[in-house]
């Protein structure tokens, strides 16, 4: 009978050729002051260069490597749940592929979960990302923080170490839309931080430009919060308000015969202020909807193609 690793790294594959080789070395030496049993769980989200060549090529080098290809490119966050799908680790790791989250420091975590923790969490206190990355994810957290009511530091990204318990919790959330630290934050469970070493990317650059990050804030926002629903709700009521109140003063004012001539731009700018919202609550609706729509047709966030 096959042992069952004490831990598992799960991480989601993009781009990263050049990496993987010393990703899995820096990995080993980290399991082996650990000394304890291990796998490594690669999901290529259909790289377009040679990732999943140099993927199997290290599962038939090293048989704790376990390598997955998935049909198509799905996304991060749904390449990180089917490799959550795949461990069987009591503790399980999420870490991304571009050594900006180092394997050393998961010495640190694991030992850190001794004090009773569930969940530990990297927190990149000194990030090594661009301007226009650290700027549009800490924008992101703040405006989603408000939204949801949910507390998320932007310094925590994927980078941590999660009890089995967690895990399994995490991989019931049938949501369509699929954000990985925001399923952490939710789920509860005890869970601490840890300051760690954020390192610059060792290839190329990341894969998320600012349009993704922003298509991925507003997606995950409205599959996560109706506040923006209640935001153009109150809005809504106001306007009319104070619509109404206008009104009745300018009705007083031409049955006492102050307006000799009904303004046309108060007409215009009325009629263009309030399509304008009209028409942006509708969108938002229909956005909601649409949500909806997409969540009741189950499909699956992932398809999995080949395993080595």
């Amino acid at each position: 009978m096959k042992e069952v690793p004490h831990i598992s790294i799960v991480s989601p594959v993009y781009r990263a050729e050049k990496i993987l080789e010393k990703l899995v070395d820096e990995i080993r030496s980290a399991m082996m002051e650990i000394n304890t049993t291990y796998e490594i769980i690669f999901v290529d989200d259909r790289s377009p260069d040679n990732s999943w060549e140099v993927m199997k090529q290290l599962s038939s080098k090293f048989s704790e490597v376990k390598s997955f290809r998935l049909s198509r490119n799905f996304g991060q966050h749904p390449t990180i749940m089917a490799g959550l799908s795949e461990a069987k680790g009591e503790w399980i790791v999420v870490m991304d592929c571009d050594l900006q989250d180092q394997p050393k420091e998961i010495i640190r975590m694991y030992e850190k979960t001794k004090e009773g923790y569930d969940i530990v969490l990297a927190s990149r206190r000194h990030r090594q990302d661009g301007f226009i990355k650290k700027f549009s994810s800490k924008l992101f957290y703040i405006v989603f923080n408000y939204l949801s009511g949910i507390e998320i530091d932007n310094e925590v990204a994927n980078f941590g170490i999660y009890n089995q318990k967690v895990i399994q919790s995490i991989t019931k959330i049938n949501d369509h839309i699929k954000f990985f630290p925001l399923f952490i934050k939710w789920v509860g469970f005890n869970s601490t931080s840890i300051i760690v070493k954020h390192s610059e990317r060792e290839d190329g650059k990341s894969s998320y430009s600012f349009f993704k990050l922003l298509s991925l804030s507003f997606n995950t926002i409205l599959s996560f919060s109706d506040k923006p629903l209640k935001i153009f709700t109150f809005l809504g009521l106001s306007i009319s308000t104070i619509s109404f109140a206008f009104g009745c003063y300018y009705l007083f004012q031409s049955l006492t015969g102050q307006i000799k001539e009904p303004g046309f731009s108060s007409l215009i700018i009325s009629i263009w202020l309030l399509s304008g919202i009209i028409i942006s609550i509708i969108g938002i609706v229909g956005v909601y909807l649409g949500k909806t729509f997409n969540q009741v047709k189950n499909r699956p966030i992932y398809i999995i193609d080949e395993k080595r």
